[in-house]
């Protein structure tokens, strides 16, 4: 009997450590953000990047044991390779992102936020010449509109993939950022800095990953 209360207590304890914490996780990203955690996504923002304006936060639960890896997806809305939104419109213009996060543990201590101690990687760079918002017709990969794409690495969101060769991800100010909508709808930690790409308005979709200790 004692052996069998001995290994009910031993298979609890493996239970509980590979249910791992539970941690909570607020971001906002212009315009759309996924995030996974080891490889395996966690959460999504809810409305689609083809919404115009959608500058909604998220904030939802997830479960991890330490150390775990958050990456991050960010993406800004472009109507094509252009880079530019509201093509053929008076309105036509590059856009620009700006993405915010923090992460707490169970307890409601901050074990994570974005800073520059993310390490990213742009995947998707237009126009590479701002002109390209002048143009009457502009085409994507033609003169001014030119760009840059690279495809994701296999298993950069992962625990051992090698990222010392991307950039720290750019701290932007807010007044860079104009921040709206459902950033205000969060107690952000002072800490929290808003982060991009080294560029607001080329840098179109970027990957930012940071390893929670």
């Amino acid at each position: 009997m004692h052996f069998k209360r001995t290994l009910l207590a031993a298979c609890t304890v493996l239970a509980n450590a590979a249910y791992g914490e539970t941690f909570s996780a607020d971001v906002w990203v212009d315009n759309w953000f996924s995030m996974s955690v080891d490889g395996v996504q966690v959460a999504e923002d809810s409305v689609p990047i083809t919404t115009e304006r959608s500058f909604n936060a998220e904030s939802f639960t997830f479960e991890a044991e330490r150390p775990f890896v958050i990456g991050l997806t960010m993406k800004d809305f472009k109507q094509n390779d252009t880079g530019l939104e509201y093509i053929g419109t008076r309105r036509q213009q590059m856009g620009d992102g700006g993405a915010i996060a923090q992460i707490h543990d169970a307890d409601g201590a901050l074990v994570a936020v974005s800073s520059s101690d993310w390490q990213c990687l742009v995947i998707h760079k237009a126009p590479l010449d701002p002109v390209c918002a002048d143009e009457s017709d502009p085409v994507a990969g033609e003169g001014a509109c030119a760009f840059e794409i690279t495809e994701a690495p296999e298993g950069w969101d992962a625990a051992d993939f090698d990222a010392s060769g991307w950039i720290a991800a750019t701290e932007h100010s807010a007044r860079e950022v104009s921040p709206k909508d459902g950033y205000d709808q969060i107690d952000w930690d002072p800490t929290a800095k808003l982060i991009w790409g080294p560029d607001l308005k080329t840098d179109n979709t970027i990957l930012c990953r940071l390893t929670v200790e």
